[in-house]
């Protein structure tokens, strides 16, 4: 996808996450994390909205500390939502295709990291808000869910952090059924998962032996399901039915 797709996102995302998060009020539960409040979720997205900001205007090159909380009113609470996310907006709109930036994902650029990773921390979070409104979710375009899916397998889940581990090899395959070419093939084991992404037809991984478990569906669905804010009931899993349950239980990131 492109840089500008993904800042456009974040423009309709963010919007639309303040809506609801207005809509639904501070006291309202997140259902996906039961222990947060609505205010929680808009002071956690709202400081991570200026955290990106500051690398993308000021092309700091080092990991920077993450903002204190705000001492706001409630009532204040989605104005300063909605001031950051702008400002986040504008930044990577005017942002030179040169900047230098620290990033903590493989990306082509900086720039390309950080319009791609605050779009997808931003739909993730507005399904939140959407979901504690009882609000329906506004739906993903499948490139873009399909995009956050292979985010999510070959970057935060390749790294060392990653929970997701078994004592026994086993091989999962994921395919998202409204995007072409959006097939990913995971193999887990006790160390880190390592994904591959999968070539048209094959049976499995490299070595050409059936995958354990295979789980399909709309490109939203899987992308929502990986991030633990939809259940995997919605999706079709052949195999090993123990796969989605130890993402459920050790994906959450």
């Amino acid at each position: 996808m492109e840089i500008t797709e993904f800042v456009e996102t974040l423009r309709l995302d963010g919007s639309l996450l303040a809506d609801a998060a207005e809509e639904a009020g501070p006291d309202a539960r997140i259902p996906a994390c039961p222990e947060w409040q609505m205010r929680d979720l808009v002071s956690h997205i709202g400081r991570v909205h200026r955290w990106a900001t500051e690398f993308v205007t000021q092309g700091k090159e080092q990991p920077g500390s993450f903002p204190e909380a705000p001492e706001l009113a409630d009532g204040e609470l989605v104005s300063w939502l909605r001031e950051g996310h702008h400002h986040l907006v504008l930044a990577l709109d005017s942002a030179p295709q040169a900047l230098t930036a620290w990033t903590f994902l493989p990306a082509p650029s900086p720039l390309a990291f950080w319009a791609r990773r605050q779009a997808h921390e931003t739909s993730v979070h507005r399904a939140d808000a959407q979901q504690a409104a009882g609000a329906s979710l506004t739906p993903l375009p499948s490139a873009f869910a399909a995009d956050g899916i292979d985010e999510i397998l070959t970057g935060f889940h390749s790294s060392d952090r990653s929970r997701v581990r078994t004592d026994r090899p086993r091989t999962l395959r994921l395919r998202a059924t409204d995007a072409p070419g959006a097939d990913w093939t995971v193999q887990l084991s006790d160390a880190p998962p390592r994904t591959v992404r999968t070539a048209p037809d094959a049976d499995g991984p490299e070595t050409g032996k059936p995958v354990d478990c295979t789980i399909e569906g709309p490109a939203e669905e899987l992308y929502l399901a990986l991030w633990n804010r939809l259940p995997w009931d919605t999706l079709t899993v052949n195999g090993d039915e123990t796969l989605p349950e130890l993402w459920r239980e050790q994906g959450g990131i």
